[in-house]
């Protein structure tokens, strides 16, 4: 291994304070809007925003109903006044059951009418696409 690259390995592995910062700001997406899985059907705006209300400031809660039932399909969107907000609640209430139902969150897409949605392709065993 040579000089610059033994020097570069060292200090990965005693990171600075302000390495750390970098890396911790970088690990997630500049977000503030969360994406709710697993709701129960139960679960409305009010009671969403008693839940993640703990962890920050809430600009609005928007639950997805189905159009011809009127009933939830069980995903939502909390959006948060700050980024750091999101992320505490993030990291606080994903997997933590609520009303009985483990809860999936994530950093919500923008989604933009009329680009297309770009899905990376998984690669089989054998490493080709199918």
């Amino acid at each position: 291994m040579n000089h610059r690259l033994m020097k570069f390995v060292g200090r990965l592995q005693t990171p600075t304070l302000s390495t750390l910062r970098t890396l911790c700001s970088s690990s997630s997406p500049s977000n503030n809007k969360l994406f709710v899985a697993g709701l129960s059907w139960s679960v409305d705006e009010r009671s969403l925003t008693d839940a993640f209300s703990p962890y920050g400031d809430i600009n609005e809660v928007r639950i997805v109903y189905d159009k011809e039932t009127g009933r939830s399909r069980g995903f939502g969107f909390v959006y948060f006044s700050k980024e750091d907000e999101a992320r505490c609640a993030k990291d606080a209430m994903d997997g933590k059951a609520y009303l009985g139902r483990p809860l999936r969150i994530s950093y919500a897409l923008e989604k933009v009418r009329g680009a297309p949605l770009v899905v990376p392709r998984l690669r089989s065993a054998s490493g080709r696409n199918k």
